[in-house]
């Protein structure tokens, strides 16, 4: 297999710039206050190094990668390369970027770390998980650690010395948490006996950190059942004296790994604390029985890291099946096809391969353009703060409420690209030399990990609709139709944004029947809350695009010498507007229908066998 095969990532770095300084308007808040030392260049330099990193260092190894991980005397053995890549990652500063500045940290925008994170992904999405679980556990502790667990912990853990997880899940739990049965018991000195298996840890072993900073939720002694008599700890593989240095192992054994469908480059593992009853713990913060409201924050931010792994992977796969039919001949143009004498044409000439094309483009720009609003809610958010607390609401409650449809809809969106992906390859497509069976592969987990896709939808309606009294959604249409309002008359799309306008209407509908059929039938919200969350996605994915096309438009009215890049943009959203908007009233009349078939049926309905 020729080199070219092995690193076939390509990133638009033209793209990515779009949505940072035209659509996400960052440089609004660049070079004040606390991202005083960013601007316009300081992105751009860092963007070129992470794209240049992609390709010659991290791309290459993805198929190494897909090989798998290892046991060798009980601990995980990564794949060749991964370490020296690992190491490189910290060295360049890839992953300091967004740790603050008392930790080593250079406090960038978000908009910049999400897009560096997108690049990482996309040309190794199992690579990533390593380095970027080390950074949200560490983010956790920041958060909620005492001062003394923050000086201990967070200097290595964000230099990449020391790795970091997140402990929930457990063999007979799954996704109900409240079902954990890992216990703590007291000490007498603050800290705590850890006895308890965790199963689907991803990166729980390696060999790339010295360290590995567990984040465990376990319930204390005589807590109550539930999630709210659990509580959140910090276990160390090997303990860590008060001064930061390492002392003996502490009892936290590898049980095994699992061999899986994709994204094998990550070890996800099985851990056993306490086998021979010496894991020792400490509470973090000190705070027992807020174990569930601290990890949230760090499922938040796993969530939305998911939502980029989405785009990521995604985003590879459309770029390599352009590549692909671009080079690839095969049949005449369609004006010659009844000529057995007409030369060839490249597949990209095919109507229906540019129709699967464009509909991955819409996607996945679409995506992007979502995750960067979002990342650019998070930096707004620490802008105004301690300025502005109306603001800082704003921005905060559309982090929360924007959350799960970026897990969600981004994750399904990838898997569905990724599928199309190797359609436009055919044959090729379907074998291992090119690559997008792998991102197919990779991708499957992304609906899966961090809460199902119905867990979030679940979330979506049981919490963040109503959440702030209902608020942060009438917030959110307010924005989309106030973006009506300002185009319904648009030269090149006031069509589209009329479709926008009543996909937007439909949604309120939804959302009103998802409240009514909440005082008395919940089953209907459950079998429900997949497409409405769906819908809500479509509606917020197509406001973005249009709101790229219009700002295309308005560049090519103005003589953009970049006709082509331009055109793309007015193309994605045109083509989002008139094949996915459209769908969106029926889509919601579907929901008024009340179709309560499958729960009703019998269990011995779905088969005789």
């Amino acid at each position: 297999m020729s080199n070219t095969l092995r690193n076939r990532y390509r990133a638009d770095l033209r793209e990515l710039e779009f949505q940072l300084f035209e659509q996400a308007k960052v440089e609004e808040y660049l070079g004040k206050d606390r991202f005083e030392a960013w601007g316009r260049d300081e992105i751009r330099m860092v963007l070129e190094q992470a794209r240049d990193f992609a390709y010659e260092v991290v791309g290459p190894l993805n198929q190494v990668g897909d090989g798998g991980c290892s046991v060798v005397d009980g601990r995980v053995r990564t794949p060749a390369g991964f370490k020296e890549a690992f190491d490189k990652t910290y060295e360049l500063g890839f992953r300091a970027l967004g740790a603050p500045a008392e930790f080593g940290g250079q406090g960038s925008p978000r908009v910049l770390t999400c897009l560096v994170e997108e690049m990482l992904s996309g040309s190794n999405s199992s690579f990533l998980t390593y380095s970027g679980l080390a950074f949200e556990s560490g983010e956790l502790l920041e958060a909620f650690g005492t001062p003394e667990q923050k000086h201990r912990y967070l200097p290595n853990m964000f230099a990449g010395k020391w790795g970091g997880t997140m402990c929930l899940t457990e063999p007979q739990a799954g996704s109900d948490v409240g079902a954990v049965s890992t216990r703590a018991v007291p000490l007498g000195d603050g800290r705590y006996r850890i006895t308890g298996t965790k199963s689907f840890i991803s990166c729980g072993d390696s060999d790339l950190v010295e360290n590995i900073v567990h984040m465990v939720l376990a319930r204390i002694e005589g807590a109550p059942a539930g999630t709210k008599g659990l509580s959140l700890f910090v276990v160390p593989r090997v303990r860590v004296h008060d001064d930061g240095t390492l002392g003996e192992f502490n009892d936290v054994a590898l049980g095994g790994i699992e061999h899986k469908l994709g994204i094998n480059g990550s070890a996800t593992c099985t851990l056993n604390f306490g086998e021979n009853d010496a894991c020792v713990g400490e509470l973090m913060g000190g705070v027992a029985h807020q174990g569930i409201k601290q990890m949230f924050m760090m499922m938040n931010a796993a969530r939305l890291a998911v939502g980029i792994q989405g785009v990521a992977v995604a985003g590879s796969a459309y770029l390599a099946a352009l590549a692909y039919a671009r080079e690839r001949k095969q049949g005449s143009s369609l004006e010659n096809f009844k000529d057995p004498n007409a030369p060839k044409v490249a597949i990209v000439n095919h109507p229906d391969v540019r129709r699967m094309l464009l509909d991955m483009k819409a996607r996945v720009e679409g995506v992007r353009a979502l995750v960067v609003k979002v990342a650019a809610h998070a930096d707004r958010a620490l802008a105004f703060e301690g300025r502005d607390d109306e603001q800082v609401a704003y921005h905060k409650g559309q982090i929360e409420l924007l959350t799960p449809i970026v897990k969600a809809y981004g994750s399904d969106q990838s898997f569905r690209v990724c599928e199309t992906a190797i359609q436009v390859h055919g044959g090729a497509g379907y074998i291992r030399d090119y690559g997008v069976e792998q991102d197919l592969r990779d991708s499957k987990i992304f609906s899966i990990y961090e809460g199902t896709n119905h867990i979030q939808a679940m979330d979506l309606v049981g919490r963040k609709l109503g959440q702030n009294g209902g608020a942060n959604f009438q917030a959110l249409m307010g924005d989309v139709q106030g973006f009506c309002e300002k185009l319904r008359d648009h030269a090149a799309f006031g069509a589209d944004v009329e479709r926008l306008s009543k996909a937007s209407e439909s949604l309120m509908t939804a959302a009103m029947t998802m409240f009514g059929w909440s005082g008395g039938r919940l089953p209907l919200v459950a079998a429900n809350a997949n497409r409405f969350l769906e819908v809500m996605s479509e509606v917020v994915v197509g406001w973005q695009l249009l709101a790229g096309g219009a700002l295309a438009h308005e560049a090519l009215e103005k003589g953009s010498p970049e006709k082509a890049f331009y055109e793309g943009k007015k193309a994605a959203a045109a083509y989002f507007s008139r094949n996915v908007l459209a769908l969106v009233p029926g889509k919601v009349d579907m929901m008024a229908l009340e179709d309560e078939t499958a729960v009703t049926m019998s269990d011995e309905a779905f088969a005789t066998v």
